[in-house]
């Protein structure tokens, strides 16, 4: 396959730029350089595209412009939003709750944290990766300061109850909530005041905007210590000149997904659904993760018994096909994904896992070749195995019950 007719289907590790996106950065760094903190006429046009841009993200979910923080990506967010609260509640309390199916961006954070004396309880999921809302009613304590869960997961796609766990929050604990939606920024809709979340962390490259910016949600009020220190930008809560190319290119990516949500999920849905329908019907011995419905509109993942993902991966690729075992961010290692360790699958299972993520320029012929090209790599690989030697000659059976 030539380079050109290459099927990019990662589209939760990263999305391309749209062509928008891209001429609103290259006319802010062709025109527009001032330092939005300076007091002459290049400052001040500077700074009015700040505000725009903080506005229309605010606009987008439902937020009073104070409340957006401009951050370098999700991470960032997520780490701000951990330890400003942690360090700035520590006198109410140390305790901490999550899930076992978060980004590390979150569990590596509250590892950090552990360490600085602060307790964490991670919540279980079930078999399709939701938590139950009574597993973390039962987990909040006099001393919990926050909470912190995913709106959607990144591996499978699971979204999760918030506006149901975020009451359960405040209902029964002064711990503050906190949101990951970078998955779902651009693929559902967002309202924060309908969520009663208190923190939310959202990254521009998930949504066709640029890399190396992010946003924090921080309702009003809420008391975070900052994370980085220096100068008075954003209202002196983070430290740094503001990378206004990039911030007014997420705002404008930021726009553009919202509009063209409601005719783009229901497409992408259709093709979702597609995917799920033929692997599991042409594919014996494969295993959907991740709940059949309540999923973001364009994630499939699959794991498929007696071989392992990575080889999947070389051969989809030599094909010209871009998928990925899991999350881009742990891509380097070959332990199995926590996420499907936690919702119960074996190692050996796991680790024959593949995640496809659809963008808006995929096409249904594009996934018609695909689902050819894994149909017969898959057969190729299981022959190769003996694994699969031994199952053919019933020496070991089989885990997963399609067939």
């Amino acid at each position: 396959m030539s380079e050109k007719s290459r099927v990019y289907l990662d589209h939760a590790a990263t999305t391309p730029v749209r062509p928008e996106v891209r001429a609103e950065i290259n006319r802010m760094y062709e025109s527009f350089y001032g330092n939005p903190s300076t007091f002459y006429e290049e400052g001040h046009e500077v700074a009015d595209m700040l505000a725009q841009a903080r506005a229309d993200i605010a606009g987008v979910i439902n937020a009073d412009p104070s409340e957006i923080y401009f951050t370098s990506c999700g991470t960032e967010s997520d780490n701000w939003a951990l330890k400003g609260t942690a360090f700035a509640r520590q006198k109410e309390g140390k305790h901490i709750i999550t899930t076992k199916i978060e980004h590390h961006a979150i569990l590596h954070t509250v590892e950090w944290l552990d360490k600085q004396g602060f307790e964490a309880t991670y919540l279980d999921v079930d078999a399709d990766g939701l938590v139950d809302p009574e597993d973390l009613k039962a987990a909040l304590r006099d001393d919990t300061i926050i909470v912190s869960i995913m709106m959607a997961n990144n591996e499978v796609g699971t979204i999760e109850p918030i506006k149901e766990l975020a009451a359960i929050t405040h209902t029964n604990s002064r711990a503050y909530f906190h949101c990951d939606a970078v998955q779902a920024l651009g693929a559902i809709p967002i309202d924060v005041q309908d969520l009663g979340v208190d923190m939310m962390s959202f990254s521009g490259h998930k949504l066709y905007g640029p890399k190396g910016v992010g946003v924090m949600y921080l309702r009003r009020g809420k008391r975070v210590d900052n994370l980085l220190h220096g100068g008075a930008q954003e209202r002196m809560r983070r430290g740094g000149t503001e990378n206004i190319p990039l911030i007014v290119g997420f705002a404008k990516a930021a726009v553009l997904a919202k509009e063209e949500m409601p005719e783009e999920s229901k497409r992408q849905i259709v093709m979702r659904d597609w995917l799920i329908q033929e692997i599991s019907k042409r594919i014996p011995y494969c295993k959907l993760n991740g709940h059949p419905t309540k999923r973001l509109p364009n994630n499939v993942n699959f794991s498929f018994e007696f071989i392992e993902g990575e080889s999947m991966l070389l051969l989809l690729d030599a094909e010209g096909y871009a998928c990925s075992s899991g999350s881009a961010c742990t891509s380097a290692s070959l332990d199995p994904s926590h996420v499907l360790l936690a919702m119960g699958l074996p190692h050996e299972i796991a680790h024959g896992s593949l995640r496809i993520t659809l963008g808006k320029d995929n096409t249904q012929e594009q996934l018609e070749g695909f689902v050819t090209s894994l149909e017969n790599i898959v057969a190729r690989l299981r022959e190769m195995s003996p694994l699969w030697s031994d199952f053919q000659e019933g020496r070991i059976k089989a885990a997963l019950i399609n067939k």
